[in-house]
């Protein structure tokens, strides 16, 4: 009995070429032309490929898809597609449209440059008809590029634009299903997604929030951004070159005290950043895999906590990080500008916990070096001490052993830890790595 052939990258950008029924363009600007390469190269091209362009020069680009502030952007990828769609369909519907799906791949792309220290990153997008002469529908995605070479960066952009076309006509059109279709033969070490949009008559009311979190709990990326009306966007548009503050949390019941909190962190760094520094950018981050013995919430309950942190007006990352290094690590993509972390009194038991960081060679040193490294201070506000202990009941055995007041509010501190530990404790209180924000 003969095996089913494997679907790999060459055996679906060929099933394609093979359908007399699928035909369209393919405009690639940076990384090569990694996409049409495929197409061109299994066979049958001609059937499916009606016309590839390159517009690498900035002057050509701009005289073909209009001026533009910046090229690796959704506005530019927007723009490809639509001017190749229409220019698609006003040369050949009248000969072959009644039979035809038409679609345009198009891509921007900034590979790893020369010297590696350009971001890299791209916007990815197919306009394709369902049906002849359908109204189109549209699959965009935008992606981070994590391997150390420009070769295999453009590899890995030419495998998933072989399965954007082809989830396009042959996958499911559920979010988990194109999510599933478009990573097949990648990984998270290689590919990572941030965002994904999907409009037109296949997708109907397909909701960013929704997608936001397929993509985190799915593992197809490690974090995505949602505004505060949660749509998702790139997060670089936000993040690039500001100071920040971050307060993290499960959320459960997001209440106005989180809004206060984050308030008084932000006036804090405003004072340290001055006038002539940006103004700071505060926002919400929700983890899908939190610390400290807490169940991974579910997608449904995951939506409803940010449909709720959406009413306090500030933007929200969705994130698979459970330790606070890697989240600093993911913002210093970014900026290098000044980072706070907001923190409860009580989380503090877990970040000082070096049962928490079996996965690091240097333990707890090495992810306090982590977090704090670069211009990074943790803020931490203060608890009353009804509210501490039972935070500190929730955490799973083996914790510290920590003590506080027995009365009114437990701060930084008045917080003490076990020596030795309480010794390191003092120092990163000393030195201002930790710094008491009170409430007003």
């Amino acid at each position: 009995m003969s095996e089913t052939p494997k679907v790999d990258t060459h055996h679906k950008a060929l099933q394609i070429n093979l359908d007399p029924k699928i035909f369209g363009t393919f405009a690639e600007i940076g990384a090569g032309q990694e996409v049409a390469r495929w197409f061109l190269q299994v066979g049958g091209a001609s059937g499916t490929v009606a016309k590839t362009i390159s517009a690498y020069d900035m002057t050509f680009s701009d005289a073909i898809y209009g001026k533009g502030s910046r090229y690796v952007s959704r506005d530019r990828l927007i723009s490809m597609l639509d001017h190749e769609y229409a220019l698609l369909l006003e040369r050949l519907d009248s000969r072959c449209g009644a039979d035809t799906r038409f679609f345009v791949f198009a891509d921007t792309v900034a590979a790893r440059n020369f010297a590696g220290t350009n971001e890299c990153h791209g916007w990815l997008g197919v306009r394709f008809q369902s049906t002849p002469r359908g109204q189109p529908s549209n699959i965009l995605v935008h992606v981070n590029m994590m391997d150390a070479s420009n070769l295999h960066q453009q590899q890995a952009i030419g495998v998933l634009g072989v399965n954007l076309v082809h989830t396009a006509f042959f996958a499911s059109h559920s979010v988990e299903a194109i999510l599933s279709a478009l990573v097949s033969e990648l990984s998270l070490e290689r590919i990572e997604i941030d965002v994904m949009e999907l409009s037109g008559v296949d997708f109907g009311n397909a909701e960013p929030r929704t997608i936001g979190v397929a993509l985190v709990r799915g593992g197809y990326g490690n974090a995505v951004h949602l505004t505060a009306d949660l749509q998702l966007t790139q997060p670089s548009e936000s993040l690039r070159k500001r100071p920040i503050v971050v307060e993290r949390g499960i959320f459960r019941h997001p209440e106005p005290i989180h809004q206060r909190i984050l308030e008084a962190a932000l006036r804090r760094l405003g004072g340290e950043v001055g006038s002539a520094g940006r103004e700071p950018l505060g926002l919400f981050e929700m983890s899908t895999d939190p610390l400290g013995g807490t169940v991974e919430p579910a997608a449904p309950p995951i939506m409803e906590r940010l449909e709720a942190l959406s009413g306090l007006g500030r933007p929200v990352l969705l994130t698979r990080y459970s330790r606070n290094y890697q989240l600093s690590g993911y913002l210093r993509r970014y900026t290098t500008q000044p980072l706070r972390f907001i923190a409860g009194v009580s989380t503090l038991v877990p970040l000082m916990q070096a049962a928490n960081y079996g996965e690091l060679m240097g333990g707890l040193l090495e992810s306090l070096g982590r977090l704090l490294a670069e211009n990074v201070r943790v803020y931490v506000y203060p608890m009353p001490v009804e509210a501490m202990r039972a935070s500190l009941a929730a955490l799973p055995p083996g914790s510290p052993a920590v003590e506080f007041p027995t009365v009114g509010l437990v701060t930084a501190e008045s917080l003490r830890f076990p020596p030795p530990l309480d010794h390191l404790y003092r120092y990163l209180l000393e030195s201002g790595w930790l710094e008491s924000l009170p409430l007003e």
